[in-house]
């Protein structure tokens, strides 16, 4: 296939290229993205909190297991197809990586209908069984119902901006969020305050934004200069094609399947143990934390391209040298988290809310949940490099240890003896007996490495 100038310059640099400056280059927009879209969840939960009152909080919490598993399904696609494409443009399969567009085009789009039509006809008892109470559920309702209707735009938005990493664009994928979270920014006061739409402004305010940048992704990828394009005969889904994307993102896949199950099993003890202000209290705990997952999640996507690429051209030392850094970065980050929450865990909590016996039970969760958030930032990106270097087993065992095998045992057992704090100390629990497996898997694969490459270190 001819090579176009887009191919000599950027993706082929991947192995060439300074590993520090390229995972800057890489990693610093995916940052700033999800820097950005974290941020704009807390705005969110906070015009919510204040615009709404603190049981729409409640009811948002209540909608994260679904929420979650809507990013399940758009990882198993959005996440498998742009590290299998990573390793495609690693061993210079340039039309493979054109059909990988198509393919993930198809895939979002008969996927997310699917699940938006099964999700919206049994909302109300899935919500239901989520742990919503007559008091939270109008708001669960309200918010889910608009933003499934809008899934499968957000599933092809998500998916389309994972290729543009991928391919060597990180800069269109940073845009690409920032648009959408200005957007939102703009849209969410104006449909909650102005409009008084409460709730479902918020949801409004998501999907228009998604919308107007997925249109924007469209035009771009229609540019036939770019390094993969939209063209005729790569629409039709490919066998191989779609079992390899499946089974590189079937560990995201699970780990977000995972966390569906494991937040409605924390809210349904919360709402055991502490009623609708425990679960109120989650939604803030979950809201910060996830901004320094998000951080770390940045750092991942940029190593990913650059692990997956030269993994694919069997460069080691290289693959090993962006795992280091990105490892030293992530528990930079999360440190930085842990001290912020941990010396300042009052003033977090008030951001949201001025109900008292909320911020009270968000203090302990919040103290609890980033006792050791300074260690989980490693495991993190040892889940996400298995992913990249096509090691979906690995990265199984590490999400689904954490996620499945330590933390539901700990939260059916610990509550039953320190009621909501046991439901925080479990989630502390896990995230560092995780971590201690993440090492091990990884210190087994690092001997593989210098079993292939002997003067291989870590």
């Amino acid at each position: 296939m001819k090579q176009n100038k887009t191919t000599n310059n950027t993706p082929l640099t991947l192995g060439t290229e300074n590993i520090g400056k390229l995972l800057m280059q890489y990693a610093l927009p995916a940052i700033i993205a999800m820097t950005a879209s974290s941020l704009y969840n807390i705005t969110d939960s906070i015009f919510i909190g204040h615009g709404v009152g603190h049981l729409a909080l409640s009811g948002l919490a209540i909608t994260f297991p679904l929420m979650n598993l809507s990013a399940a399904v758009g990882t198993l696609v959005g996440v498998g197809a742009s590290a299998l494409l990573s390793i495609r443009i690693g061993q210079k399969d340039y039309e493979t990586a054109n059909i990988i567009l198509g393919n993930v085009f198809s895939l979002n789009l008969v996927i997310g209908i699917i699940f938006s039509v099964i999700s919206i006809i049994f909302l109300k008892p899935i919500l239901i069984f989520f742990g919503a109470s007559d008091a939270t559920l109008p708001y669960a309702y309200d918010f889910m119902l608009i933003i499934l209707a809008g899934n499968v735009f957000s599933h092809m938005y998500f998916g389309l901006n994972a290729l543009f990493r991928s391919i060597g664009n990180p800069q269109k994928a940073m845009m690409a969020t920032i648009f959408t979270v200005v957007i939102n920014l703009v849209l969410n006061p104006l449909f909650i305050f102005g409009f008084k739409w409460g709730i479902r402004g918020s949801a409004f305010a998501t999907i228009i934004a998604q919308c107007s940048v997925l249109l924007w992704q469209l035009y771009l990828l229609n540019d036939k200069q770019s390094f993969i394009h939209w063209k005729k005969g790569i629409y039709a889904l490919r066998k191989k094609i779609v079992k390899d994307t499946f089974s590189i993102g079937l560990a995201p896949f699970l780990m977000n399947a995972a966390s569906c199950l494991i937040v409605i099993i924390i809210n349904r003890q919360l709402i055991r143990h502490g009623g609708d202000v425990a679960v109120g209290a989650y939604g803030i705990v979950n809201r910060v934390a996830f901004l320094f997952v998000m951080i770390v999640m940045g750092i991942n996507q940029g190593m990913q391209p650059i692990a997956g690429y030269n993994y694919g051209a069997k460069l080691q030392s290289r693959v090993i040298e962006v795992l280091k850094k990105s490892i030293f970065y992530a528990t930079i980050i999360m440190t930085i988290g842990s001290l912020t929450v941990e010396l300042f865990p009052h003033a977090v909590a008030a951001l949201f809310t001025q109900e008292k016996e909320l911020v009270d039970v968000a203090v302990s969760g919040l103290r609890w949940m980033f006792a050791v958030y300074s260690l989980v930032g490693c495991q993190m990106v040892v889940s996400a490099f298995f992913q990249s270097i096509g090691k979906p087993t690995q990265a199984i065992i590490l999400s689904m240890s954490r996620q499945v095998l330590i933390l539901i045992p700990l939260l059916l057992i610990l509550p039953n003896f320190w009621g909501v704090s046991g439901v925080w100390m479990s989630m502390t629990i896990s995230d560092f007996l995780a971590v201690l497996l993440a090492l091990l898997l990884l210190h087994f694969e690092i001997k593989r490495f210098a079993k292939e490459k002997n003067n291989t270190q870590f």
